[in-house]
């Protein structure tokens, strides 16, 4: 059994796989910097969940673009 991620996580990662899904990548610290780079999240521990979110969607394709 997995974690189940809060609903702000997934609304977070969903609105910027729309936005930008082609240019995250399956390597969590890259997708680390996109996600700064396109939000004002402050919170190191916020960033790097929707970077791993991401990254493990990216991972399973599951990208909805």
């Amino acid at each position: 059994m997995g974690t189940v991620k809060p609903a702000y996580i997934k609304i977070i990662a969903m609105d910027l796989l729309k936005k930008y899904g082609e240019e995250f990548t399956n390597d969590f610290d890259e997708n680390k910097k996109l996600v700064s780079q396109y939000t004002n999240i402050t919170s190191k521990r916020v960033r790097n969940r929707v970077a791993g979110y991401i990254t493990r969607r990216v991972n399973r394709g599951l990208i909805n673009v």
